[in-house]
């Protein structure tokens, strides 16, 4: 037996050890998810019992609500976080920004969002599509709406979200395949957000997340869209590296979901742009903890917050902004002079 053949079958048994059929028909909530699915989304008495077929057949996996948990946004410092943006994603993201040029360059002429924040998403969250998760959302979802201790409201409400989009998507509730939350396709979005959302980009008739063009498409109508007081901005930067002078920044929120300051407020306060900004400019402070104990600084400008409602964490951000700035920097580098 090879080493990988090895792995594979630990991994397996791992996942088959962490796993019991948890017949989630008969579990306490279950009567409220199927009541919002009959008042909510007009659910039929035949498709709620085609919903309780699929419930019983759900598998509980208790590890996922660990993974959930210690996500590596809430339990790694920025170095090591930051580790994602290596040469593969950008290398990938050049790849891909060549390969469907039309898409990226469509969705920039439509939503405003340059191809390469486009090409950052697609590289954090799913390698471009290559990893999109091989959990089915059956069992995540039914695992963290019902079992989560902190998160099961959140869950349950994208629970009944995933049984309205089997229905409306024409999708058999034991299939679609995803990440431990949940989040389906190249995009890795929520069902709510798919259903909201998700664009048929190609024209081909089918809304499909799998689809690199319609994931696309999706992520620049994402940004716009999701939420209208962090819309994406036409035309604006993300991030600029920031210099704090002392301790100015113990003074300040850091680390937010949206902007706090106007860039000429800031540098009063010994906290300025290494690239020169407007004074008008809103942005707000972000803090970046490292290995040796220290810390690096940036202004994240309304674009940065725009993506962070992708996932509301500092560094899940970040990171999408600088794979971002590497893979632009990399396609110039590369281009004839």
């Amino acid at each position: 037996m090879t080493r990988r053949l090895r792995i594979a079958l630990a991994s397996w048994l791992l996942t088959c050890a962490g796993s019991a059929q948890a017949d989630y028909a008969e579990h306490p909530r279950a009567p409220e998810l199927l009541a919002r699915l009959k008042q909510q989304y007009a659910f039929s008495a035949v498709e709620l019992d085609q919903v309780r077929q699929a419930l019983s057949l759900a598998q509980r996996l208790p590890q996922l609500v660990e993974q959930e948990q210690k996500a590596p946004e809430k339990t790694e410092t920025w170095t090591q976080y930051a580790r994602r943006i290596d040469d593969g994603r950008i290398g990938g993201g050049v790849e891909i920004l060549r390969s469907h040029a039309q898409w990226f360059a469509r969705a920039e002429e439509e939503f405003g969002v340059p191809p390469a924040v486009i090409a950052g998403v697609l590289g954090i969250e799913t390698r471009y599509g290559r990893i999109t998760g091989t959990v089915r959302v059956l069992d995540s979802l039914s695992t963290q709406g019902f079992d989560h201790p902190t998160r099961n409201a959140f869950f349950l409400g994208e629970l009944a979200e995933y049984f309205a989009f089997c229905r409306d998507f024409g999708f058999a509730p034991t299939g679609p395949q995803g990440s431990y939350a949940g989040a389906m396709g190249a995009a890795q979005f929520m069902p709510s957000n798919y259903r909201r959302l998700a664009l048929d980009f190609d024209g081909d008739g089918r809304r499909d997340l799998w689809s690199l063009p319609d994931a696309i498409g999706s992520i620049a109508r994402y940004l716009t869209q999701y939420d209208p007081a962090r819309a994406w901005q036409r035309g604006e930067p993300l991030v600029v590296r920031a210099v704090v002078g002392g301790k100015a920044a113990e003074k300040i929120p850091r680390n937010g979901r949206s902007v706090t300051h106007r860039s000429g407020e800031l540098a009063a306060l010994s906290i300025r742009a290494e690239t020169e900004l407007p004074a008008d400019t809103p942005v707000g402070l972000i803090e970046l903890p490292l290995d040796d104990g220290g810390f690096e600084y940036w202004l994240g400008m309304r674009n940065f917050y725009s993506v962070m409602t992708y996932n509301p964490r500092v560094f899940y951000g970040m990171a999408v902004a600088q794979l971002a700035q590497r893979i632009e920097a990399a396609l110039a580098a590369q281009e004839p002079r």
